[in-house]
């Protein structure tokens, strides 16, 4: 098999994955396609609802469309499910340590440009969540309010799970994603190392596989926590200290895990205590609360939008 036919086999199962999961959870969404300039490549943003937009940014290892339990219960919005580069159907990013804030600044503008999306507010996860704060202090007034949902990526002293922070580390990184082959199984031990039972979750399982099959998948994720991990720490680059989150003037609700895997409901009360406007729920899951408890993170995030 040549490699453009693996690359178009891997990219039609996703595609056929993504469906199934759109379908499981009854989201009538639009797979778009926009250009995007600080990636040199093109990004998928899955679009539905009516109403003012709502940009929802997921996390760093995972597809647009694992939004779809919560896209199923958000109402009176314009969803935008976006998914950062080299995940889903999105192009790839080249990464480096020294303009990676730089790069996910400019990738979250051009894609708000692409699609005409003023400022307002916006919905993020885990890597998202550090994205889109940094687009808040790179250009003010563009984000007006955020609902982060599970641990922000690098707030005060959290960081990824033990496989992640491995993977940083040079030459152990590529021999280990080269050993771990994507699999039901492999898919299974990470939702449960980031809290989540993954019973009942097989679409979001399967579609985890076919992303991790994807062509240079695994590689872009060993160039993505060399880029934000040194020797499995958190850069200092991206670090988000106590001083920083006093500078993050927008109303915030956090939504936390109690089981998530990458930092404790604790590490959530500690980060709202430094924030002007903040304020924190925390309920049963993990990194991904939305996938068993749709209705309860639908109502919490109803609830803020509604007066900020």
């Amino acid at each position: 098999m040549t490699t453009q036919s693996a690359t178009d086999e891997a990219t039609a199962a996703f595609r056929d994955a993504q469906q199934r999961v759109l379908d499981r959870y009854q989201v009538p969404a639009q797979s778009r396609f926009v250009e995007v300039p600080s990636i040199s490549g093109r990004a998928q943003v899955l679009v539905t609802g009516e109403g003012p937009p709502l940009p929802m940014v997921i996390g760093g290892a995972i597809p647009a469309v694992f939004w779809a339990p919560l896209m199923a219960e958000l109402s009176g919005h314009t969803l935008y499910a976006i998914e950062l580069p080299g995940n889903g159907l999105t192009d790839r990013a080249r990464y480096h340590h020294t303009t990676f804030r730089r790069t996910a600044v400019a990738y979250l503008a051009d894609i708000l440009d692409a699609l005409d999306i003023g400022p307002g507010p916006f919905v993020t996860q885990s890597m998202g969540s550090l994205w889109t704060t940094w687009l808040a202090w790179e250009q003010p007034g563009r984000v007006r309010s955020q609902v982060m949902i599970a641990c922000p990526a690098f707030f005060l002293d959290t960081s990824a799970i033990l496989p992640w922070r491995l993977v940083s580390i040079p030459a152990l990184g590529n021999l280990l994603v080269s050993l771990q082959k994507p699999s039901v199984k492999g898919a299974e031990q990470i939702l449960r190392m980031v809290g989540e039972d993954p019973a009942g979750l097989d679409e979001i399982r399967d579609v985890m596989v076919a992303g991790q099959r994807m062509p240079h998948r695994r590689q872009d994720l060993v160039e993505l926590m060399r880029s934000v991990m040194s020797w499995t720490r958190p850069r200092p680059e991206v670090a988000v200290t106590a001083a920083l989150l006093r500078t993050i003037t927008h109303p915030v609700r956090l939504i936390w895990g109690e089981q998530d895997g990458f930092g404790s409901p604790e590490a959530g009360r500690r980060t709202v205590e430094h924030m002007p406007d903040a304020d924190l729920h925390v309920m049963p899951g993990g990194h991904a609360p939305w996938l068993h408890r749709a209705g309860q993170v639908a109502a919490l995030t109803h609830e803020f939008l509604d007066t900020r």
